[in-house]
């Protein structure tokens, strides 16, 4: 829901204007306040699976950059500016790409024996 947040500001003069009704529409001014929520939930529950698996630092290191990832993305994002919010939305590839390093490394370091 952030992730199509993000882009759904970047056409919403647009979207108000045809009566499609977006994600950033619906949550109005509170749109960066839901945004930062789905960020927080969504890490929140991966750190809890990640406690249910017993996953290592690795893991919690992919959290740790996802979550700074997600900072950076609010930064991009607060002053509602069309061109930062796609920004922000582009760039998150890379808020998946810091969660699934972290998984894969925490992995192969484990398929390793480094940790257990």
């Amino acid at each position: 829901i952030a992730y199509d947040t993000q882009y759904a500001m970047v056409d919403r003069a647009d979207d108000l204007k045809i009566g499609i009704k977006t994600s950033a529409i619906t949550f109005g001014r509170f749109d960066l306040v839901a945004i930062a929520v789905c960020y927080a939930v969504m890490l929140g529950l991966l750190a809890w699976v990640g406690q249910q698996r017993e996953m290592g630092m690795a893991f919690y290191g992919g959290l740790a950059a996802a979550a700074a990832i997600a900072l950076y993305h609010m930064k991009l994002i607060r002053q509602r500016d069309p061109q930062q919010c796609f920004r922000a939305f582009l760039h998150n590839t890379w808020l998946g790409a810091a969660v699934f390093g972290g998984i894969a490394l925490d992995y192969l370091l484990r398929s390793k024996g480094l940790f257990q």
